[in-house]
């Protein structure tokens, strides 16, 4: 069955644990209209829902056709629902996304996962054909795989969660999924602070603390950032091995943090590869900061709405 075809503007949204960024999106994909609002995280998915949908209207839902959510969690495209999530978001697995954001505005809603969107972006830009390996890796490692040219969901919609293969840096190391020595343990933002706090004994707020003592000097702080970023790296260049991908994009937060962790990676993952990959480099995502936002948008357009219309908005 093919998807319909919403020819004209479309909102996209997408929700992350700290922020709701929305946006009206024209066919060609230009953005007509933007906002940034915060996420009610901990007052549940009534009021997540709620901010989305306060968020669309903000932006010019009354005039898109349609809508499209890339969010954080394990998402069934099918079915609007969030299958599994982290509590970033209280309560947030379960949820009836989709259904329950057409309730509130009387659009089609279209779901998935907030990097497999973004890969969305990336992959439009690729030929019919490609394949794609695209990691995010920021607060948590994620990621989304495209072959001949469509990303894959596999069972359960888990394809592509990259933080969640074995990595031998990682040994011994918890992972938020409850597991230990997965790469998200050693490579995520919080990873790298963490082993930095390990082994110098010295108090990290942030990553960006970490960034900016490795720049003054400090070897541990140097030696933390390298060694995320090798495992990241040599993971990468594994899975290209495997795929042996046209593109491979790294994206997320912790990959903005300089030059130290990005030759790190590049390095790690060209060490890794087969003779006839070596010219593979990885790259930024080519939308930047609004990879996310666009492949929502993207997402409206191309996937079944997990509900048709209603006859209008609820009051």
């Amino acid at each position: 069955m093919t998807a319909p075809h919403h020819p004209g503007p479309v909102v996209g949204l997408d929700l992350g644990g700290t922020k709701i960024a929305a946006a009206l999106v024209a066919p060609d994909g230009t953005v007509l209209t933007r906002r940034t609002d915060p996420t009610p995280a901990t007052r549940g998915p009534a009021a997540v829902l709620d901010a989305l949908a306060a968020a669309a209207r903000a932006v010019g839902a009354a005039g898109a056709t349609a809508i499209g959510v890339a969010a954080a969690g394990v998402i069934d495209p099918a079915t609007g629902t969030v299958v599994s999530a982290t509590d970033t978001i209280h309560g947030w697995a379960g949820t009836a996304l989709g259904p329950g954001l057409t309730a509130r505005t009387g659009l089609p809603v279209a779901c998935d996962n907030d990097v497999r969107a973004a890969a969305a972006t990336e992959l439009a830009t690729l030929p019919g054909e490609a394949v794609l390996l695209y990691a995010a890796v920021g607060t948590g490692v994620g990621g989304a795989v495209a072959t001949s040219g469509r990303l894959l969901h596999g069972s359960a919609g888990v394809a592509g969660h990259l933080g969640h293969l074995p990595s031998p840096e990682a040994s011994g190391l918890p992972c938020t999924c409850g597991a230990t020595g997965h790469l998200e343990a050693v490579a995520a933002g919080p990873a790298i602070t963490a082993h930095y706090r390990r082994t110098s004994g010295e108090p990290a707020p942030s990553l960006h603390t970490v960034a900016a003592r490795a720049a003054h000097g400090d070897p541990h702080a140097t030696s933390a950032i390298t060694h995320g970023a090798r495992a990241a790296g040599r993971a990468l260049g594994g899975l290209a091995n495997l795929l042996a991908p046209h593109r491979v994009v790294v994206a997320g937060g912790v990959s903005h943090i300089g030059p130290l962790y990005q030759d790190a990676l590049r390095d790690a993952f060209t060490a890794e590869l087969m003779p006839p990959l070596r010219g593979l480099r990885p790259v930024p995502p080519l939308a930047g900061a609004d990879a996310a936002v666009l492949g929502a948008a993207v997402l409206a357009r191309a996937l079944h709405p997990t509900h048709a219309p209603t006859t209008g908005a609820p009051s």
